[in-house]
């Protein structure tokens, strides 16, 4: 008798979940496409903040490459299914060249930036990363050749001197070289982007992941043999959340950018300085000083709007 009335139970559990599920199901869907990207955006930018808390926390015992090494071999694990089943299409290229010079660029602006995160306040960091669509539009300029008018121009040069703003030194803290580590990692993420403009119009979107994925772990082998520390195993299940956090962050980032407008969901990226500031407060008793938030206001302004005359120039 007990077991038919746990099983009823069960029954009714499960149909309610159901219910609720389904119920949500239906109003998801009739969200519009740009409302959908924008909560996609979100949670990448959430998943990607949480990454950095993971990795701020585990640096303290582990060496930045092999924190990035164990990240890449986790996406590649997520990944692999897909590459091998692509086989051997996953791998040709148009543009080999091309492909390892964006594996190295990439390989170092996730050093740069990292180590930048781990010994600069979180927010701060943050903000000047903000600057990659900047740097986007004049590497643009410079290699591509495409045309700005004086507006743009304006937007470039007030991100700029946002950027000049968080990282010029003062009485609190001087010009350190984890600032520019920032900076540069900010130019060098630019650079990949520019690359991929260029290989993404012959190669297919499974052979720039494969080298992304392949690449990039094979170029951390050789620095993480060096700094090697065996982790404990709570350092190797932090080290699988990071690896986690950065394919979910990805992932969400893709979905956003495929059912939705780029100049719509854009803006939402910079959700993540209000998660940097609330996880460097809780967890690392961080607050920024007033000129981040200052040069955040220009930075975030000047790539809003450059993103917003780019999607214009697209359409036109």
């Amino acid at each position: 008798m007990n077991w038919r009335f746990d099983t009823l139970i069960f029954r009714r559990q499960r149909l309610a979940i159901t219910s609720v599920c389904a119920f949500f199901s239906i109003k998801w869907r009739r969200l519009s496409d740009n409302l959908r990207g924008a909560i996609y955006m979100l949670l990448a930018a959430f998943f990607f903040s949480l990454m950095i808390v993971f990795i701020k926390i585990v640096s303290k015992s582990l060496n930045v490459t092999e924190i990035l090494f164990f990240r890449q071999l986790i996406t590649i694990s997520i990944a692999a299914p897909v590459i091998l089943s692509n086989l051997p299409h996953s791998l040709h290229t148009a543009f080999p060249k091309l492909q390892f010079l964006r594996v190295v660029i990439a390989f170092v602006a996730m050093l740069l930036g990292c180590s930048a995160f781990i010994y600069l306040p979180f927010a701060k960091v943050t903000v000047i990363m903000f600057s990659k669509t900047l740097f986007i539009t004049v590497l643009a300029i410079v290699i591509l050749g495409e045309v700005v008018g004086p507006r743009r121009w304006g937007a470039i040069i007030m991100g700029f001197l946002g950027v000049l703003i968080i990282a010029w030194p003062n009485d609190i803290n001087n010009f350190t070289i984890y600032s520019v580590m920032a900076i540069m990692s900010s130019i060098c993420v630019s650079a990949v982007v520019i690359i991929i403009r260029v290989i993404s119009r012959v190669d297919k979107p499974i052979t720039i992941m494969t080298y992304q994925a392949l690449g990039v772990g094979l170029l951390m082998v050789i620095p993480t043999i060096y700094f090697w520390k065996t982790p404990t195993l709570a350092e190797i299940v932090i080290l699988t959340v990071i690896g986690i956090c950065s394919t979910l962050g990805q992932y969400f980032n893709i979905l956003s950018l495929r059912v939705a407008e780029a100049s719509f969901v854009g803006p939402f990226d910079y959700a993540r300085l209000i998660y940097s500031i609330a996880f460097g407060l809780l967890l690392f008793n961080e607050w920024p000083e007033q000129r981040v938030f200052l040069g955040a206001a220009l930075i975030i302004s000047a790539a809003a709007y450059t993103l917003h005359r780019e999607q214009i120039k697209s359409k036109s």
